[in-house]
């Protein structure tokens, strides 16, 4: 069975989930946090991993 797993990726300022992602749970522990483009505030924002 494979570790990596699909995550949601929600803007920090709206809370909207724009992005789906996969990672390695074994080799990367900590939450993602990366900065992204979110259509509905039209900028680059912080995006962070959020549960299913």
């Amino acid at each position: 069975m494979s570790q990596d797993q699909l995550f949601k990726l929600a803007c920090t300022k709206c809370g909207r989930i724009n992005y789906w992602s996969r990672k390695n749970r074994k080799l990367v522990e900590r939450k993602i946090d990366i900065k992204k483009y979110c259509k509905w505030c039209k900028a680059h924002t912080k995006h962070k991993e959020v549960k299913k």
